[in-house]
This record gives structure tokens, sequence and C-alpha cells, in this order.
């Protein structure tokens, strides 16, 4: 037992994130950041890959990448402008995005 309080004290724990610093001109983030509220309001609770769908549907031109939208979405959750929510399905996790003022009680779909 005195073994394992050791073991659990000598890890060392995760570092903070730091808050995300968008590169983008401000005119772009806002284009940006209103297309993709518009895609999360519109379709509801949403994974990155469907969000992502969606914005190549739209052709939104300003975002050059999946992980380019990934970060925007962080900086729109710091932000508070959209939450992260976790639905779990079976044994697995799905992470949806969802506006920040839906109710939570609100059945979520699952995709399959």
């Amino acid at each position: 037992m005195f073994g394992t309080a050791i073991r659990c004290l000598a890890k060392k724990s995760k570092p903070k994130m730091g808050p995300v610093v968008v590169k983008t001109p401000p005119e772009q983030r806002q284009t940006i950041t209103r297309t993709l509220f518009d895609i999360i309001k519109e379709h509801g609770p949403i994974t990155v890959a469907n969000t992502w769908e969606r914005v190549k549907e739209v052709g939104l031109k300003d975002l050059t990448s999946k992980n380019h939208m990934k970060i925007m979405l962080r900086w729109m959750r710091e932000r508070q402008k959209v939450r992260l929510v976790c639905n779990h399905v079976g044994a697995h996790k799905q992470f949806l995005y969802t506006a920040w003022f839906t109710k939570p009680a609100t059945p979520l779909k699952n995709p399959s």
C-alpha cells in the first residue's frame, strides 16, 4: 500500500492548456464563427466529423483544414459560444458540440 501511494505521488500531472491564440484576421474570424455557430445551432448536437462535412457543403473558404476548424471550435468554447457535451453510447463516448443556451435534457441524436 505504501508503494502504491509513492507511485501515485511520483506521477507528473498533465500540464494545463493555455488559452487559444487565433492568428486569423478579425473579419475572417467573424465569418468562421458565424458559420460554425449557425451549423451547430441548426443541426443540434453535432460531432466534429459531421460539422466538417457541413462546412464543406457550405463551401467556407476561410477554414483551411479540419484542424483549423477544431482550433476555432476550441476558441469558441473558451468564449462560451458553444459547449461540448458527452453522450455515452454503450461502452463508447461521443463528444458533441451544441449551442450554449440549449437544454441538456433534450435527447441527443444517435447518428448510427
